[in-house]
């Protein structure tokens, strides 16, 4: 039974929950249920199918409409009395700033990804406004509190890299079927569908004089004089027969490893014609054609196609997007939740696999890999919906000292199948919620401002709008509200090595880099560097004041993003995401080092650890990364 107290401060709270998901939707439910009175939602998504089996207030109807008002809809109906307003919109939109922010008790996050999560702490800690931090995956979940000046804030801790692939594996020396999901949707997918000026690793030059008169001519154009039959054959006959052939011409390559076959049509569609196997595609106009699936009579998204019936979806879904979606191509990604997409991905990839001697998967199998998905448990949203609202209590009695961070576990400790762990006191050397300043290493006469923009200051600091000034003197800026000749004179600077620009960056200097919109700002010593390892530092530059966390092994479902050496300690959740559809982790993840954690009961030993090998956090969301 609440008391007195807990029921006031239940009544007067203003709360803001960002995420209509899979815990969003447990969590409204909670706190509808609970006696708050004033909830605001954000959320940038619509309902889809697939969400429909765990996220409860959202019904067929409703597929296509925006989660937070359709949330807000039917919680309503059981609870008209009390305020809900909804707005679908992307949390770092710039209505949703640190003014926006301080109106509110409490923040409660079931978000899916790091970037926008990363923004809210930055936000609640500009705003000094508590964050109560979520996530699950599966059976694992979690539930952190972030107090400005006695907790740890969000990123105190560093989170662990994504496992990434050399693109000489992809392209060339596959070994798992992830490879060959990795090579289908990143470089045949893209090649075919996305940006045709893209660079990609796909190897993109036949050498066979039959499908190509002009070695230079690009393979995957379609010609004038070939039809959409023609086309497909060729672009068949390249990737999986003649660019085989040409890696095996390279014998060194295979000296201690399986050689691959090469893969023609005529190998494998020999019984009838094509064109009779698939139909007209390009002039049916039924609606089963959305599928190669329902085109082919293929039903259940679970059985391991044979190579022929690869191959056969390869064509339908190849001939699909030309013929009916012609006119989105050139600008598609893949989507997960694009049916057409997960089928061509799988049909390439299990052809590659084939070619290969990897075991061929089922349409359902590859779809978790591709798009890294560990499929959702409803009752662990459940139970993290009701450990945020516990939490969120203690916050708005100002009680910090009984917050606790909680784990669920999938294998329960000393027979515990949560953990609570006392909060951790903020670390020293954050470059969020301290002012620590950080070090860059950085050859100065080499590297321009641009790469010290996207591959720092927008990629590893997470600034929306960055600000980077040298002094007194400003160096670029981003806004809407910047005149004309501003703008030309930054885009200038982007493309100016750091010594050449206008106020010098060498070594020595200190830049001071700014996100408005966040109101977060850092110092960053410039050290020149002459060389560095193209391996180990691709980037050509180091940024030191925080670390990257080790790669995190998932097994099975978890596959996505392959198997590092590396594995979290009591096979204990990492820091989560929401379940929608979960991916397993961010890519280009890269944080502050933890150094020496304190809980708060005991800051009076600065040796003290983390307690008791508890759970380290991870963030997860994004696909796998190819490593350039």
């Amino acid at each position: 039974m609440a008391s007195g107290e807990q029921l006031s401060a239940i009544k007067d709270a203003k709360v803001l929950m960002v995420g209509a998901g899979g815990i969003g939707c447990e969590l409204l439910k909670t706190l509808a249920l609970s006696g708050f009175q004033d909830i605001h939602i954000i959320d940038m998504d619509t309902i889809e199918v697939s969400n429909l089996n765990r996220q409860f207030l959202f019904r067929q109807s409703h597929v296509g409409q925006s989660k937070a008002k359709v949330a807000r809809e039917a919680v309503l109906r059981f609870r008209p009395q009390i305020s809900i307003t909804p707005y679908h919109a992307n949390v770092k939109d710039p209505d949703f700033n640190v003014d926006f922010f301080k109106q509110f008790n409490v923040i409660l996050n079931g978000l899916d990804n790091l970037d926008a999560r990363r923004h809210v702490n930055r936000l609640c800690l500009a705003a000094g406004v508590p964050l109560v931090e979520s996530g699950t995956t599966g059976f694992l979940g979690q539930v952190t509190v972030h107090i400005k000046g006695q907790t740890e804030c969000y990123e105190c801790q560093p989170k662990p890299a994504p496992k990434t692939y050399p693109v000489c594996t992809i392209t060339s020396t596959p070994s798992k079927f992830v490879h060959c999901i990795v090579w289908a949707k990143d470089l045949l997918f893209a090649k075919l569908f996305g940006d045709k000026n893209q660079d990609n690793d796909l190897n993109v030059r036949s050498n066979d004089t039959a499908s190509s008169s002009d070695n230079s001519e690009d393979v995957f154009e379609c010609k004038k004089d070939e039809d959409m039959e023609q086309y497909a054959n060729r672009i068949y006959n390249h990737v999986f027969g003649h660019n085989i052939e040409s890696a095996l011409s390279n014998e060194e390559t295979w000296k201690n490893r399986n050689k691959p076959r090469p893969i023609y049509v005529k190998d494998v569609l020999t019984d009838e014609p094509l064109q009779q196997q698939n139909g007209n595609l390009e002039t049916d106009n039924n609606v089963s054609t959305l599928s190669a699936m329902s085109y082919l009579g293929l039903k259940n998204p679970q059985d391991i196609w044979s190579l022929k019936e690869n191959s056969r979806v390869f064509f339908a879904a190849l001939k699909l997007f030309f013929s009916k979606r012609h006119k989105e191509i050139g600008n598609l990604s893949f989507d997960k939740d694009d049916h057409m997409a997960v089928e061509f991905v799988t049909a390439a990839a299990n052809i590659r696999a084939a070619s290969f001697g990897i075991p061929l998967h089922s349409l359902f199998e590859a779809k978790g890999i591709a798009g890294n998905i560990v499929h959702a448990v409803a009752t662990t949203n459940a139970i993290i919906a009701g450990l945020i609202v516990i939490e969120a209590i203690k916050v708005l009695q100002n009680d910090a000292k009984n917050c606790r961070m909680t784990y669920c576990l999938e294998h329960p400790a000393r027979k515990m199948l949560l953990m609570p762990v006392e909060p951790f006191e903020p670390n020293k050397s954050c470059y969020v919620c301290s002012e620590t300043p950080l070090l860059l290493e950085v050859n100065t006469k080499r590297a321009k401002l641009r790469d010290v923009v996207e591959k720092v200051v927008t990629s590893k600091l997470g600034m929306n709008l960055p600000l980077i000034s040298h002094g007194l003197n400003l160096l670029y800026e981003v806004g809407d509200d910047l005149e004309e000749d501003m703008v030309a004179n930054y885009e200038s600077n982007l493309e100016k090595v750091l010594s050449e620009l206008p106020y010098a960056i060498t070594g020595g200097t200190v830049i001071t880099v700014e996100d408005l919109q966040q109101e977060l700002v850092c110092s960053i010593n410039i050290k020149h560097r002459e060389e560095f390892d193209e391996e180990k530092e691709p980037d050509g530059m180091v940024l030191h004041g925080w670390t990257q966390a080790p790669a995190v092994e998932k097994k099975d479902a978890a596959a996505t993003n392959g198997a590092s050496t590396s594995t979290t300690s009591n096979s204990v959740p990492n820091n989560l995401e929401d379940d929608d559809d979960l991916t397993i982790l961010e890519s280009g993840i890269e944080t502050i080092s933890s150094g020496k954690k304190r809980k708060l009961s005991d800051v009076s030993n600065p040796e003290e650890k983390r307690a008791k090998k508890v759970p380290e956090q991870i963030d997860d969301d994004g696909d796998v990364v190819v490593m350039l």
